[in-house]
């Protein structure tokens, strides 16, 4: 049997973070070989040029396709689609894969979904399913790319059930989890003397890593929306806990985010440090820092890495504003408003109150137990190559009228 070719496209430094079991699975795959289309941020010098991560990681680039958001304008983003879905026809003309496996959400990935099952390509999609209410495009933009694509890998039952609510044949959906869970569940992310050496932190003194991205039907209010934000991290700084600030992801809006922040930090606030991008080895380090009582560790800010991958580390989480508004939760998490007094006071209560530490140490988490990135890889291996029926879908019309 010829090994099948699985293209895998990555837009983004968080959805690479989470990708990178599913990479490591297919490279370790006897039946399957992979093909890295790099895009987006992760050749932005302004976004940290995430590449040098991949590379270091030993994974080769098969393709870099350029996504240009050049503005911060409610058309920047349609334009960027546009040249994305040019680029990723060139780079999947000469890469000729068998599958195409595209993550989540973002605009990128839409881009690539779009040209994938436009030539034909059988194209999974990673995370299908979910629900963020908040505002942002994120919703349509998912469900658009799950019906357009051949093959369903969810992070929880709940997702499976709505893909089947939205017509998709029980065949192509599989409930396998959440990948990042890998990871953590093998350990793979940066010690506590690796925190402390890289990041010049005191581990005695509480830490809160802080990213806050813009909304984007409300990208205008970015700035807005941020600065109650750094009034509580000022405070919180005032009392000696350490802050590490990141970039956002380079949605419109995010410009005026990074120019607020750099700002911010760099008018040499004590305890306040800025990063382009931590990594996923340093951020999940950081995160781990919780599992033990002895460390005080938050995170803050409206990433959905907030809401998915601290539930496996018991850190708690304050999130801020509409973005994750709809997502699965666990107990770790606390949701709070654009206000700078609420905000404070609900990162007081992750690094000092016993009883809430507690709950977030022993609770439950809602996505899985760390064997995603193999069920993805032997299911891409395994499903029978029939290319006409993966690429005929049905409407399956489906009883449940709520999930």
């Amino acid at each position: 049997m010829n090994k099948r070719t699985v293209a895998v496209f990555t837009g983004n430094r968080a959805e690479y973070g989470l990708q990178y079991p599913i990479l490591k699975a297919i490279k370790e795959h006897p039946d399957l070989d992979y093909r890295l289309i790099v895009s987006g941020a992760h050749l932005e010098k302004d976004f940290g040029k995430t590449i040098q991560e991949i590379e270091d990681d030993g994974f080769e680039i098969a393709a870099e396709v350029k996504i240009d958001l050049a503005e911060d304008t409610r058309y920047a983003t349609a334009r960027a689609i546009g040249s994305g879905v040019i680029s990723m026809c060139e780079a999947l003309e000469r890469i000729q894969p068998d599958f195409l496996a595209v993550y989540a959400d973002r605009f990128e990935g839409f881009a690539a979904v779009i040209a994938g099952t436009q030539a034909n390509v059988p194209t999974a999609h990673i995370e299908g399913g979910d629900i963020t209410e908040g505002g942002a495009l994120d919703d349509s933009v998912r469900h658009a790319m799950s019906k357009l694509a051949h093959l369903h890998f969810t992070t929880n039952e709940q997702a499976s059930n709505r893909l089947l609510a939205m017509g998709e044949e029980s065949w192509r959906v599989n409930t396998v989890g959440f990948p990042a869970i890998d990871l953590i569940k093998q350990g793979n992310f940066a010690s506590s003397e690796e925190i402390r050496q890289r990041l010049k932190l005191n581990l005695n003194q509480p830490i809160v890593i802080f990213t806050q991205h813009s909304v984007t039907t409300q990208f205008d209010q970015a700035s807005n929306q941020l600065l109650p934000s750094l009034d509580a991290v000022k405070r919180l700084a005032s009392d000696g806990v350490q802050v590490i600030l990141t970039y956002p992801n380079n949605d419109v809006g995010s410009r005026s985010i990074i120019e607020i922040l750099q700002d911010f930090a760099g008018k040499n606030r004590e305890y306040i440090q800025l990063h382009r991008s931590l990594g996923r080895y340093i951020y999940h380090g950081i995160l781990g820092l919780a599992a033990d009582s002895s460390y005080r560790v938050a995170c803050l800010g409206n990433s959905s890495s907030g809401i998915k991958e601290t539930p496996a580390f018991g850190c708690p989480t304050v999130n801020i504003g509409s973005r994750q508004q709809g997502r699965l939760r666990g107990g770790n998490v606390i949701d709070v408003d654009y206000n700078a007094d609420d905000i404070y006071h609900a990162v007081k209560r992750c690094l000092f109150d016993e009883s809430f530490r507690r709950q977030c140490a022993e609770g439950d988490n809602p996505y899985g137990v760390g064997d995603a990135g193999i069920k993805i890889a032997d299911r891409l291996a395994t499903i029978p190559y029939d290319i006409e029926k993966l690429l005929t879908k049905f409407w399956v019309h489906n009883s449940m009228d709520q999930v």
